[in-house]
């Protein structure tokens, strides 16, 4: 037996507003009822013994320990800089003043 039926796909296109021929109902049938039957083949997996979770692989952060070393200098950073002021690099302006 069908898990969902001619009727049953007319009373939902009508709920959503949908006009639907009679080819479109029959054939949206078939298709709505091979998905339920997907859905339960699914549901039937025995999965009491498989805990939740967001995903199959186990995931791990990969980082390198925080350890301080020695760094650029402002001088040294700002050396290769097309343009400098106050120490700081210089870039054309690209928004208003009232912005």
């Amino acid at each position: 037996m069908a898990a969902i039926s001619r009727d049953e796909v007319a009373h939902l296109a009508r709920l959503s507003r949908l006009a639907l021929t009679d080819a479109e109902l029959d054939q949206f049938a078939g298709q709505l009822d091979s998905i339920l039957g997907h859905v339960q083949a699914i549901a039937d997996v025995a999965t009491d013994d498989v805990p939740p979770t967001a995903s199959p692989n186990p995931v791990t952060n990969v980082t390198r320990p925080d350890i301080p070393a020695a760094c650029l200098s402002p001088g040294e950073a700002l050396s290769g800089a097309p343009a400098v002021e106050d120490q700081r690099f210089m870039v054309p302006q690209i928004l208003g003043e009232g912005e």
